[in-house]
């Protein structure tokens, strides 16, 4: 149980160390020319970076404003801290963080099973299994702890 634990939490501080490295680099962009850098990409290295990116994302970079710059850079920040915070959680084997990790992981599936449905690959396929993964293991942790807890009750 422990290992699992400790595995998940891992992963999870690894999720947050990755969006937060996102927002700082977001963050040297804020008095860029953001439009400009990807024109140069594009032509420099003929790829179009958007290309590589999901839905909400082109979404949010659309019309790209320093305002809205500093909001995409505030939900990230916000998102690495909630990832810290379960990893916290999960670490130290607080239950809080069991249902966290499930209701964050469980939140994801249906959009996760929506993309894969709209298109296989890999990538997503490997995402929602983790996700599964991880949400499962969740599950029967809380399942166990619940049945434990009812067994001392009646002890």
């Amino acid at each position: 149980m422990k290992g699992g634990l400790r595995a998940v939490s891992i992963f999870e501080a690894g999720k947050g160390v990755l969006v937060f490295s996102l927002a700082l680099l977001l963050s040297s962009f804020v008095s860029r020319d953001l439009h400009g850098i990807i024109a140069e990409f594009r032509t420099r290295w003929n790829v179009d970076p958007s290309s590589h990116i999901p839905a909400l994302a082109k979404m949010l970079m659309h019309d790209l404003t320093g305002s809205r710059l500093h909001f995409l850079i505030m939900l990230a920040a916000i998102y690495a801290l909630m990832r810290f915070v379960e990893a916290y959680g999960l670490w130290f084997e607080k239950r809080w963080a069991e249902w966290f990790a499930l209701l964050s992981g469980g939140v994801y599936l249906p959009v996760e099973l929506y993309e894969l449905a709209k298109g296989f690959s890999w990538l997503k396929a490997g995402v929602l299994a983790i996700n599964l993964v991880i949400a499962g293991y969740m599950l029967i942790l809380l399942i166990r702890g619940r049945a434990a807890a009812a067994g001392a009750e009646r002890a």
